[in-house]
């Protein structure tokens, strides 16, 4: 049974690393191992001493430690560090669905967190529960998910801090959706890759996983921190016959971390409050940046500031965004993401706030517009 293309994927990979201006990123800067270190106060020369064998196959207990102090309650032995993020979602659902069960998917995602729940408990058995647009802001409809949700539902997929809106619930709202999934006995499987870049003045969510016994949250340092390159990421599975039941599929993916990757992940958690903080830093100007931009194009664009994470999802006033995305690339060397990519219809680009040279970027697309590209 074949799998949905990988649309945002497929869409990268034809233009990401020969288009100059990258205004859609979702990661944040990054910087090259030498800074890491520097960063971090690490001797350079300690890299050089990793040895180069096989690693433990839920990962090195000290990098576990450093993750499961990030979260209060969490202990080391509930975190399963993973070779990439991608295999995180691919390992917990490939544990906790079969097909025909019931799925409730917060929509527009990700691709793996929609496609591959589909594919493995069949397209009718999903439900999309989408964001809304609202007056200046993207929100919620928590009446909508209650709906949703049954006594059959085995899971339900959400991502907070939201890619591609930027949307951040509240507290209350997000104790309603892990009250939803008490009252059915339903996993929830939280994506917190962008957790701890939160804006205007927010403070993060508490994790999924330290409300409810039933939650498995995925995180990494892709985004949040900048270093996608280390294809380090994380899962906290609290069950322990479900992690054990992950691990499985683990051995059956990529066994265990390379030893580098988690070397530099545990220089980086070690440079974690640095890291987070430069990055929101660069985050908060650029959103300063587009707030001047979007006044002055009223008419070409529906601008919701984001609250929080590095990307929004930005209306276009054009009859194709995947038409308009592709022309831009090629003939203004600008890369915004087609709302198409991320199943959520053609009227709409995302764009991301992570990088430094955003203002260059941004300023490339508003010559492309001044221009009538």
């Amino acid at each position: 049974m074949k799998i949905a293309p990988f649309s945002i994927e497929e869409f990268f990979a034809l233009y990401e690393f020969t288009t100059p201006y990258l205004l859609c990123s979702s990661d944040c800067e990054s910087m090259t191992v030498g800074e890491l270190l520097a960063l971090a106060e690490v001797d350079a020369a300690a890299l050089a001493d990793v040895h180069l064998g096989y690693t433990e196959s839920q990962g090195h207990p000290e990098l576990r430690a450093q993750i499961a102090a990030l979260y209060p309650g969490v202990a080391a032995e509930e975190v399963v560090v993973l070779t990439a993020p991608e295999e995180g979602i691919y390992t917990a659902l490939r544990t906790l669905l079969a097909p025909g069960d019931e799925v409730v998917v917060l929509t527009p995602a990700y691709d793996s967190l929609l496609n591959l729940a589909e594919h493995i408990v069949g397209e009718d058995n999903v439900k999309k529960w989408e964001i809304e647009a609202g007056n200046g802001r993207w929100h919620i409809n928590l009446s909508r998910l209650e709906a949703l949700v049954t006594d059959e539902t085995k899971l339900i997929i959400v991502n907070f801090p939201h890619n591609p809106t930027g949307f951040l619930p509240t507290p209350e709202e997000f104790e309603a959706i892990v009250a939803i999934a008490q009252k059915h006995g339903a996993w929830l499987f939280c994506d917190e890759m962008y957790r701890g870049l939160e804006g205007n003045g927010l403070s993060p969510l508490p994790s999924a996983v330290t409300q409810y016994e039933r939650a498995i949250n995925l995180s990494g340092l892709s985004k949040t921190h900048g270093l996608p390159g280390l294809r380090a990421g994380w899962l906290i599975v609290r069950d322990a016959e479900v992690r054990q039941q992950l691990m499985n599929w683990k051995f059956y993916t990529t066994i265990c971390p390379p030893a580098p990757s988690e070397f530099l992940a545990m220089v980086a958690l070690q440079a974690h409050d640095k890291l987070l903080a430069r990055n929101r830093q660069i985050i908060e100007g650029n959103v300063y940046l587009a707030d001047a931009f979007f006044a002055r194009w009223r008419e070409m664009f529906d601008w919701k500031r984001p609250l929080a994470g590095s990307v929004a999802l930005v209306g276009i006033q054009v009859p194709s965004a995947t038409a308009y995305c592709h022309r831009l690339a090629k003939e203004a060397g600008v890369l915004l993401l087609p709302s198409s990519c991320l199943g959520y219809g053609d009227q709409h680009v995302r764009m991301g706030f992570g990088r430094r040279n955003f203002q260059e970027c941004l300023a490339q697309f508003e010559q492309s517009l001044l221009s009538g590209q």
